[in-house]
């Protein structure tokens, strides 16, 4: 009897020791410093590809830096780089059957090269516009299916007016991962011929070369130090606007999306620094380019062996109470794995809860940047506590650190710290999310 109850007062003295070690570590100063950081005007809204990006990936490398992380093995730095190319049409020549079309006749879609050049022998054989339906739904699907294709399509004159629409509109650069001279894809619409003998196809694209970066860091564990618990939030948003109005405010400070969850990841790391008892390698990312279609996780995705990674938490856009009321999250598919039920069983005689996600409609699980690595099979969630159906900032110049409540903030933050830990422990191992067959 004696034993038991001096077990149990030795747990309660723990557990009070840890409170209030979380409540000096994560403290509203701190969260207040980094959320007003990645927020403020100087970041110019963290749009991937500008300064304000690279200012913010240096001041998350300098935070990663004090807590004492580690760079991913193998990396000299926290910056995970890699890059994109930019591919922005210079020029375009084409001769049909010995006759130079004039440039105002013809627009190009899906070029993928620096430069390319082609004839009837070496391309698809040329196809026509069928009159029947819709001129933007026929370049619509032409265009996702052109794949590797070299195409000349001609354009009846019945779509005259579509066909100038679109040669109006803004040129627009297109972004690869590689350049793919051996696999070159072209489609060039002419308006006004009907068929061909003979036709030759000049194109060139200006190139961009383009560093992007993750901002990555480690805690290695111990006696499961192969094992990998992610912890992620993008860092990137939308950068600067044409203002709506005459002296209106131009910057996209994205304060809630994503600087509330990036923020949370950093104060995760450096709470799991000062308790030091992770017996799994736990893995803190500030992910570039969600807004532009999730670039820096996919390619995060593609540096590790997704087998390795036991679960992922990516935070977004937790700066306002949830539909569920204080004290609440929500978990994206939740169903999708057992990793909600651990949480919450983990927070079990506290005022917090976490939720499944309330908007499923709006397919979120897949909108962020937990997705890749779910796909892979891994049980990768996304934890929000955003009304994302009725929330006025979202996506606007408004999303400042004004509208935020820093509160909220740290009371999500501290429950994931604490609802997390039997994870990092290596007591707990959540369920596996069955793989997408279109994944490796």
């Amino acid at each position: 009897m004696k034993k038991t109850i001096y077990t149990l007062i030795l747990v309660f003295v723990a557990s009070i020791t840890q409170a209030q070690d979380i409540n000096k570590i994560i403290t509203k100063d701190y969260v207040d410093h980094l959320i007003k950081t990645l927020a403020s005007d100087e970041m110019q809204g963290r749009r991937t590809f500008t300064p304000g990006i690279d200012k913010a990936a240096t001041f998350i490398e300098s935070e990663f830096k004090k807590i004492g992380l580690k760079p991913l093995n193998g990396a000299t730095g926290y910056r995970q780089t890699f890059y994109k190319y930019q591919l922005t049409p210079a020029s375009a020549a084409l001769v049909i059957d010995g006759q130079t079309i004039s440039p105002e006749d013809i627009f190009v879609v899906a070029n993928n090269s620096e430069q390319l050049s082609f004839d009837q022998s070496s391309s698809e054989a040329w196809i026509k516009l069928d009159t029947s339906k819709t001129f933007q739904s026929q370049v619509g699907a032409l265009s996702r299916a052109a794949n590797g294709k070299k195409q000349i399509v001609f354009v009846d004159a019945k779509f005259a007016a579509d066909f100038k629409t679109r040669k109006s509109m803004p040129i627009r650069a297109s972004m690869v991962d590689v350049l793919t001279p051996e696999k070159p894809t072209a489609l060039i619409f002419v308006l006004g011929k009907e068929s061909a003998k003979t036709y030759k196809v000049d194109l060139k694209n200006a190139v961009l070369k383009m560093p992007l970066f993750n901002v990555t860091g480690m805690i290695p564990g111990k006696s499961k130090s192969k094992e990998l618990v992610v912890f992620g939030g993008h860092y990137d948003h939308m950068g600067i606007v044409k203002p709506k109005e005459i002296g209106g405010d131009s910057i996209m400070n994205g304060a809630d999306d994503d600087a509330s969850g990036t923020s949370a990841m950093i104060a995760l790391a450096k709470y799991y620094k000062a308790l030091n008892n992770n017996e799994r390698t736990l893995i803190f990312v500030a992910f570039t380019g969600e807004e532009m279609g999730m670039f820096g996780s996919k390619y995060f995705s593609q540096q590790l062996n997704p087998d390795d990674v036991v679960a992922m938490f990516n935070i977004e856009m937790i700066g306002k109470d949830s539909k569920f009321g204080k004290n609440t999250a929500w978990v994206t598919g939740y169903e999708k794995s057992d990793l909600g039920q651990i949480l919450q069983k983990n927070l079990a005689g506290t005022e917090f809860t976490f939720h499944p996600d309330p908007y499923t409609t709006q397919n979120l699980f897949y909108r962020s940047d937990n997705a890749t690595l779910a796909a892979l099979g891994v049980p990768a969630h996304t934890i929000s506590t955003d009304m994302i159906d009725i929330d006025k900032h979202y996506h606007q110049v408004t999303d400042e650190y004004k509208t935020l409540d820093v509160e909220n903030i740290l009371t999500t933050i501290k429950a994931i710290a604490k609802s997390a830990v039997s994870i990092i422990k290596g007591i707990d191992t959540p369920s596996r999310i069955p793989k997408l067959a279109t994944n490796r």
